[in-house]
Parts: structure tokens; sequence; C-alpha cells
């Protein structure tokens, strides 16, 4: 993943201390250093590195513009200008973290240096005005644990715009005829939210399986790479093509200028190659190149979405909800043919056959449980919105496939969201509580989170910093 960056845009008004709004932009850029943020300064605007002034505006654009800054932080080392604030982050549309230092005690005499508090409310309301979506992270130090706590979840929220913003899938192939649920509207996408597909037809995707086929070298090295990940329980003559299939797909990824894949799994395929493509799938989503099934669009953009909420540090599990736990009203079974990546399973995954197919070619693993984050991207009607929401990974009965049983807190209340729609039977699980920094990201994108718990006060609170 390309480092996220964050311009870094400190401010103050002339009636409050400039020495101690100096001092503590300098005290607020070490720390974010400190903790690792690729930060774009002001220092070369000004002699003091600050905004308050109407000429500083057009000199930051440019120099973000150059840097091609992801987000920036409005930092009100005093008071602060907000008008200036305001137009500067309309300008630069991008995602901004509002901020401020805590004010210190009041001087022996009653004055006060920065009242950095007041213009926070202040920025916020003119924010409004000018109609530019913010981030508040709650008024505090910068060695408080609320500080860098805010910092990365707005860089995750950063890129999970950044990500969404710039975002075009290879479609391989047209969705299977039976998943009417899997259909999207192309242009809608496109129109609305600048996600671009770059369609091919299953002649191409097997042109470029031939091509790899002749790649010598660079199929010994994905067959190697196949047979140190799975334990091998298909056909020795098939296990060729699904190394070729997943070096076809990663060069037809690059060929296009894309960031994920979605493939019409069957029944077209195994005509032409004789296998599945789950396991080709798996290698790829490792890679950090999602890949779904059924040519489900929204299903990659969901799993691009919660790989970048995470900051790219899990691989995501592209999956359906198919049956509840026999003994747990709470549990159901995440399962899929075999594409999930080989780093959220329990032990080495099996390479055979998939559950209700008759080719090879898909994986058999148990996932890891723990503490996961659900998704599903979808829209209708010309609506779009984003479920979310924690589960658990629990025990259950031995499956097929790539699987594993996960409870929530109210699966009926779940099934209905599912059933009453915009959402299908597919959605995507991570390995991390990445629920705050979706739904934060929601407002910068422009879809409604949609919380299957009523959690939205909880998940305020921590985005309160509390």
């Amino acid at each position: 993943m390309d480092r996220v960056k964050l311009g870094f845009v400190p401010t103050r008004r002339s009636i409050f201390s400039a020495p101690d709004a100096i001092k503590y932009r300098g005290l607020t850029l070490h720390r974010l250093r400190e903790l690792g943020v690729d930060v774009v300064d002001i220092d070369d605007i000004n002699e003091e590195g600050l905004l308050f002034d109407d000429t500083h505006i057009q000199p930051i654009l440019e120099k973000f513009r150059a840097a091609a800054v992801d987000g920036i932080m409005l930092a009100h080392c005093n008071f602060g200008t907000e008008y200036l604030c305001a137009r500067l982050a309309r300008e630069l549309g991008k995602p901004v973290l509002l901020w401020g230092p805590r004010d210190e005690r009041p001087e022996p005499d009653g004055r006060r240096l920065r009242d950095s508090q007041c213009g926070l409310f202040a920025t916020g309301k003119v924010l409004r005005r000018f109609q530019v979506p913010f981030t508040y992270m709650t008024n505090c130090r910068v060695t408080d644990k609320e500080f860098e706590r805010g910092v990365w979840d707005f860089l995750a929220v950063c890129n999970v715009v950044r990500t969404f913003k710039h975002t075009r899938i290879l479609q391989m192939s047209t969705r299977p005829f039976d998943f009417w649920s899997t259909m999207c509207n192309e242009g809608e996408l496109l129109e609305r939210f600048n996600i671009q597909l770059s369609p091919i037809p299953m002649t191409e995707l097997i042109q470029a399986v031939h091509a790899a086929e002749k790649d010598t070298q660079a199929l010994g090295a994905m067959l190697a790479h196949v047979r140190a990940s799975f334990e091998i329980a298909m056909p020795e003559d098939k296990v060729p093509a699904v190394a070729a299939l997943a070096l076809a797909m990663q060069r037809l990824i690059k060929q296009y200028g894309c960031n994920a894949g979605a493939i019409q799994c069957w029944n077209a395929l195994q005509a032409e190659l004789g296998i599945m493509p789950c396991a080709a799938n798996a290698i790829l989503n490792e890679m950090g190149i999602p890949i779904v099934c059924e040519t489900d669009i929204h299903g990659a953009i969901t799993a691009l979405l919660v790989e970048a909420a995470d900051l790219g540090r899990h691989r995501s599990m592209f999956a359906d909800w198919t049956v509840r736990h026999p003994d747990n009203e709470n549990g159901e079974l995440l399962q899929h043919c075999g594409p999930w990546p080989c780093s959220v399973a329990c032990g080495k995954p099996k390479l055979g056959y998939p559950l209700a197919f008759d080719h090879p070619g898909a994986l058999t693993a148990e996932a890891k449980q723990g503490e996961l984050t659900l998704a599903r991207f979808d829209g209708d009607n010309n609506e779009y919105s984003l479920l979310l929401g924690r589960a658990r990974g629990i025990d259950g009965p031995a499956g097929m496939g790539t699987y594993l049983w996960v409870e929530v807190d109210n699966l009926k209340r779940l099934e209905a969201k599912i059933v009453e729609g915009p959402y299908i039977h597919h959605c995507v699980a991570i390995h991390a509580d990445v629920v705050p920094v979706l739904y934060e990201a929601c407002k910068y994108i422009g879809i409604k989170p949609d919380l299957y718990d009523p959690i939205e006060e909880d998940i305020k609170a921590y985005l309160r910093g509390e």
C-alpha cells in the first residue's frame, strides 16, 4: 500500500499569542513525525509556517496538489482563522481532520494565550456553511492516546476515500446467468463515484492463460508458490492451469490498471480450462489484489474498502452468508468455494474439489477465529449504502471450501437487513475492527453507513476519543 500523505495546516489568529502558536506548530509536527506519519508541512509558505492570511491559501494548495496529499489536518495552534481553513478545505476537496491542542491553565493575571477549543467551535460551524465534510478529533494534548489513535484512524479514513475514488475493477466476463443478484449499474458507478470497470470477454482471459503457460520461467515460479502454499489434493496435470490462471489474472490487472477483479467463475471457464478459479483467486487475494466470485462488482468494491480501512494489515475474505449454526441461535456460516487467502487459514489449505462442483481448483480451509468486521457495499434503485458490523469466530461443524462459523449479537436482525436489502448473499470479512473507520469514511464518499447492530452511539463515542 502506498503511504497516506497528510497535509499539515497549523493555523492562528492575530489577537492571540503568535509565539505560542508557533510553539504548538512545532510540537504537533514533531509528534506526527514521531508517530511515523508522512507529513507535508507548510513551513516554506511563510516565516511562521502557519495559515493566518488569505495570501497563504494558493501556495498551500499548489504545494499540496503537487505532493498529492490524501487529507489535511487543520491544527488550531491558537484560536485559528476559521474562514481561511474553510476556503482552503473546500478548494482542496480532501478529507479534513479538525483538531486543536488542549489549552493550558490561564496566566496568573487571567490572560489566555490560545483559546484553541473556542476556535474549533468556530471552524466547525464555518466548515458546515461551506458544506465541507470533516472529521473532528477531540481537543487533547499531543501526548494523549486519543491523539495517536485519532490521527491513525483519520489516515485510515483517507485511505478508504482514496481507494474508493480511484477504483478500477477488471470484470472477467459477464455475470453468470443465474446470478441476477450480482448485477450492477456500471454507468451509475462511474457517474456517481468514479468507479470504473474494465470488462474483458472470457476468450481474452483464456488467451492470457495460454500465454502464461508458455512463459516457463514465470509459470515455474508460480507453480512453486502453489506447491509451497497448498496441500495438493487434485490431479497433478491440472495444477499448472491453476498457476497459469493466477499469473494471467495478475498480468491483466496490471495491463488494465485495475486494483481488483471480479470473475465469472463458472461454467464457461471449466469448459475451457477444466478447473475452478478459486485457488487462483486466493493467490491474488493474498497479494492484496481482491478477486471476487460470480462477477460481483459490488463485492470487489467492498473488499477494497475493508482492506483500505485496515491500512492493508490483513487480507479480507469474500464470503456467502450460507446457513445458520445448528446449535447457536446467533451463529452463521461464512463460506465460499475456496478463494480465501492462505494467511486467514488455521492451517495449510488443501487444493482440491469444491462443494457442489466436479472440477478441481478450490481450497478447503477453516479460517482463524477472533474478532471480525463484516461489510457489504451495495445499492439499487439509485440508493447505495454500506452494511457493516462486528462478529466473532466460533466453533462449528467441519465444512468444505473456505469457511468460518461466526456469531453476531442478533442474527435475526442481520438476516432481515440482508433480505430486505439492498444487500445480497455476499459479504466481506476481515480480522480487524474497522467499523468506526468505515462509518466515518462514508461521509466523504457519499454513501450511507448501515449498522446491523444498534452501536452507532458507541462508534460516535469512540470517534470522539472516549
